[in-house]
C-alpha cells in the first residue's frame, strides 16, 4: 500500500486495483442466482476464492454456509464477524443485462451478490494485510429471503464453534446516493410475523338453502375491517406497527352459488417492541373468536413469529458511523435513519451478540429491491469492501 496515503485512502486504492476481479465475481454470482438453502454454486465459490487467499474455511453450516477466519499477526482476544447473505428470490430478470440472470426464475433482486463480493474483497485484503489484534470470521449466510438462514446456522451451533464479541452487517440502499451511509441506534427494521385465520362453518346451497347453512364467509367479511381497527384502538399512537391481509381463499370460481364451508385469511403483522408483537398476536386472536361466535363458527388461529425486530446495539453503531465518515465524511453518514418496517434475519444474530446493520448507497433508485430491475451498483463495491476492512481495524485495534 502507498505509505503517503491516509489509511482509509491506502485500503481503497489497493482494493480499486483488484476491482475488475471483484466486479466479475459480482456478476457471476449475479449470472447463476440460487435461492435459499441451494446457494451451493454460490457457497462453493466463496470457498475457493477464500481457501485460495489462505484462509481457513468451514463449509455446509446451515447446509450452505461459509464462514472463513483471519487472525490478526499483532496479539489480540477479541473476536468479531461480518456478514453477507448469499441467496437469490423467485423473479423473473428484465434487465437485459450482459450479466443477466441466466435463470428464467431466480434473480439477485436484493444485491445479496453485491454483499457476498464485497465481504470477499475485504476478506482478500485483510488475509493480505493482518495487520490487526484478534479474529475476524467473514460470514456468508445462506437463506436470509424469508427462510431464517441466519435462525438455522444459530440452531446448528454457528456461535458455539465461532464465538464473537460483534457482529456487523451491511446493505445495500438503491434509494441512496453513492457514497452515503446510513443506520441508527436501537430499532431499525421490524419483526415480520405471518397469521393465518381459518374460518369454519357447514357451508351449503346459497340459492335454495342459504337459512339452512352456516356461512364463514360473514365473521371473514367482518373480520377484514375489523383488523385495521387492531392498531387504531389498541396500540400506542406513539408505537408503530402494521397488520395487512394478503391472501383471501375460500370455494370455487365454478360454483358461485355455494356457501363454503372454510374461508382462510393470511397476512403479515409488523412491529418494532416484544409488547407491541404481543398485542398483535392477541387481539387478532381475540377478534376472530369473537367473530366466529357471533356468526356460529368456529376458527382456527395461527401467528408465526418469523423475524424478531432487528435492533442495533449503541456502541457498535457508533463505531459503525464512525468507520463511515472516516470514508466518506460525516455529513454523508445518516445516524437517524427512520425505521423501516421491512425485515431482515441478521435481527436473530443481533438478539445473541452486540451488532449494527448499517446501509450503503446504491444510487439506483430507479431500480429498486425485489424488482425484476434491480441490479448491483458495480461502483461501490470497493467503498463496501473499504467499509469491511476499516470496521475491522477499529474493532481489533
Amino acid at each position: 500500500m502507498n505509505s503517503s496515503l491516509p489509511d482509509h485512502a491506502a485500503v481503497l486504492a489497493a482494493i480499486q486495483a483488484e476491482q475488475d476481479d471483484i466486479i466479475a465475481i459480482r456478476r457471476d454470482i449475479h449470472a447463476h442466482p440460487e435461492t435459499g438453502f441451494e446457494e451451493t454454486r454460490t457457497a462453493a465459490l466463496v470457498a475457493e476464492k477464500l481457501k485460495s487467499w489462505g484462509i481457513p474455511v468451514e463449509e455446509g453450516i446451515a447446509k450452505t454456509g461459509v464462514v472463513g477466519t483471519i487472525k490478526g499477526k499483532r496479539p489480540g482476544n477479541r473476536v468479531i464477524g461480518l456478514r453477507a447473505d448469499m441467496d437469490a428470490l423467485f423473479i423473473s430478470e428484465q434487465t437485459g443485462l450482459p450479466h443477466a440472470s441466466t435463470d428464467p426464475k431466480r434473480m439477485h433482486a436484493c444485491g445479496h451478490d453485491g454483499h457476498t463480493a464485497m465481504l470477499l474483497a475485504a476478506a482478500r485484503h485483510l488475509a493480505k494485510n493482518p495487520d490487526f489484534a484478534g479474529t475476524v470470521h467473514v460470514i456468508f449466510q445462506p437463506a436470509e429471503e424469508g427462510l431464517g438462514g441466519a435462525r438455522e446456522m444459530i440452531k446448528e451451533g454457528f456461535l458455539d464453534r465461532f464465538p464473537m464479541d460483534a457482529v456487523y452487517g451491511m446493505h445495500n440502499a438503491p434509494e441512496a446516493p453513492v457514497g452515503t451511509f446510513t443506520t441508527r441506534t436501537g430499532p431499525m427494521m421490524a419483526a415480520a410475523d405471518t397469521w393465518t385465520i381459518t374460518f369454519h362453518g357447514t357451508g351449503g346451497h346459497g340459492g335454495a338453502a342459504a337459512h339452512l347453512s352456516t356461512d364463514p364467509t360473514q365473521p371473514a367479511a367482518a373480520f377484514v375491517l375489523a383488523v385495521q381497527g387492531i392498531i387504531g384502538r389498541n396500540v400506542a399512537a406513539i408505537d408503530t406497527a402494521v397488520l395487512s391481509l394478503g391472501h383471501i381463499q375460500a370455494g370455487d370460481y365454478n360454483s358461485p352459488n355455494i356457501i363454503p364451508s372454510k374461508v382462510v385469511l393470511r397476512g403479515t403483522a409488523r412491529s418494532y417492541r416484544p409488547e407491541v408483537r404481543d398485542i398483535l398476536e392477541r387481539r387478532l386472536g381475540e377478534v376472530a373468536q369473537g367473530l366466529a361466535a357471533t356468526h356460529n363458527c368456529t376458527v382456527d388461529v395461527h401467528y408465526l413469529r418469523r423475524y424478531p425486530p432487528l435492533v442495533n446495539a449503541a456502541a457498535q453503531t457508533a463505531l459503525a458511523a464512525e468507520v463511515a465518515g472516516s470514508l466518506v465524511g460525516n455529513a454523508n453518514v445518516d445516524t437517524d435513519l427512520p425505521p423501516r418496517t421491512g425485515a431482515e434475519d441478521f435481527s436473530f444474530m443481533l438478539e445473541k451478540v452486540p451488532g449494527s446493520m448499517i446501509f450503503i448507497g446504491n444510487g439506483s433508485p430507479e431500480r429498486g429491491l425485489h424488482t425484476p430491475v434491480y441490479d448491483f451498483n458495480d461502483d461501490i463495491l470497493a467503498l463496501g469492501a473499504t467499509y469491511w476492512v476499516m470496521l475491522t481495524k477499529r474493532e481489533l485495534a
